[in-house]
C-alpha cells in the first residue's frame, strides 16, 4: 500500500505496546505503594500488598520496580492517593464500577464523566448499580491442580465460600474479611495462585448486541487508558465473533 512501510507499521506497534506496559507498570507501582503506605512492608503480614505484587509479577514487572514502590509506600514523601469508586451506566445500560486511585479527584471526576458522555453512558450516585455485584476475594488456580471435585472439597476444608471451574481455570471465591486466611491456606496447599485479590463480581452478566459491545470496549479502553484508573468491571458479555474481530 502506497505511503505505509512494514518495518513502520512494526516499530509503531511495538512503541504503543511498550507505552501500555509502561502505563500498567505504573498503575501497578501505584497499588503497591498505597498497599504498602496501609499497612505493613511485608506481604505475608498484608494481604493486600501481597496480592499487588503478585499482579506484578504476572505482567513481568522488574524486582527493582516493586521493591521502590513498596519503600516509596513506606517513605514520608509518597503521595497521597484517594481511593474512589465510580458507578455507572454505559452503553446499552451496562452497569460498570470503574475504581481510582488518585491525588486529584477533581480531574478524574472530569475524566470519567467525560468518558462515559462521549460514548452514551451516565454516571450515577454511588451504590446506583453496586447493588450488581458483590464485593469478593477471588484466588485462581490452573486446572492442572486437580479435578473440581478435588477443588470443591478443598475450597470447603478452608472456608471459601465456594469455587467454580470452567474450561481453563478453578477461581476460589472468599469473603473479604477471611481472605488473608484463605489465601494462606490455599497457597499451603496448592502453592501460589495465577491470581488473587478483592475485587467486584458481577452476580449476573448479559450478552449484548455487538454494535453495543464496540462501543463498550471503546469505552472501557478510554478509561482503562487513564491513569488514575485501577480497574473497570462490568455485567456484561461479548459474543465470541466480537471477540475474535477485537483479537485481530
Amino acid at each position: 500500500m502506497a505511503g505505509h512501510s512494514h518495518a513502520k507499521n512494526v516499530m509503531f506497534k511495538k512503541t504503543k505496546a511498550n507505552a501500555q506496559r509502561s502505563k500498567l507498570f505504573s498503575k501497578l507501582a501505584r497499588e503497591i505503594t498505597v498497599a504498602s503506605k496501609m499497612g505493613m512492608p511485608d506481604p505475608d503480614h498484608n494481604p493486600r500488598l501481597r496480592a499487588a505484587m503478585m499482579a506484578a509479577r504476572e505482567q513481568s514487572m522488574p524486582r527493582d520496580n516493586i521493591e521502590r514502590a513498596i519503600k516509596k509506600g513506606q517513605g514520608g514523601d509518597a503521595e497521597n492517593y484517594d481511593e474512589i469508586r465510580y458507578e455507572g451506566y454505559g452503553p446499552g445500560g451496562v452497569a460498570l464500577i470503574v475504581e481510582c486511585l488518585t491525588d486529584n479527584r477533581v480531574r478524574t471526576a472530569a475524566d470519567v464523566r467525560a468518558a462515559f458522555s462521549k460514548f452514551g453512558g451516565a454516571l450515577g450516585e454511588t451504590g446506583s448499580v453496586g447493588f450488581m455485584f458483590d464485593r469478593l476475594g477471588i484466588v485462581t488456580y490452573p486446572l492442572a491442580k486437580g479435578s473440581a471435585d478435588a477443588m470443591l472439597e478443598l475450597a470447603l476444608d478452608v472456608g471459601a465460600e465456594e469455587v467454580d471451574t470452567d474450561d481453563t481455570e478453578h477461581e476460589f471465591l472468599i469473603a473479604p474479611d477471611n481472605y488473608a486466611a484463605v489465601l494462606k491456606a490455599l497457597e499451603a496447599k496448592l502453592g501460589p495462585p495465577a491470581s488473587s485479590g478483592i475485587f467486584f463480581r458481577p452476580q449476573a452478566t448479559n450478552l449484548v448486541p455487538d454494535h453495543v459491545g464496540e462501543t463498550l470496549v471503546k469505552l472501557i479502553d478510554v478509561l482503562e487508558d487513564n491513569d488514575d484508573v485501577q480497574r473497570v468491571t462490568g455485567n456484561y458479555e461479548l459474543s465470541e465473533a466480537l471477540m475474535a474481530k477485537l483479537g485481530e
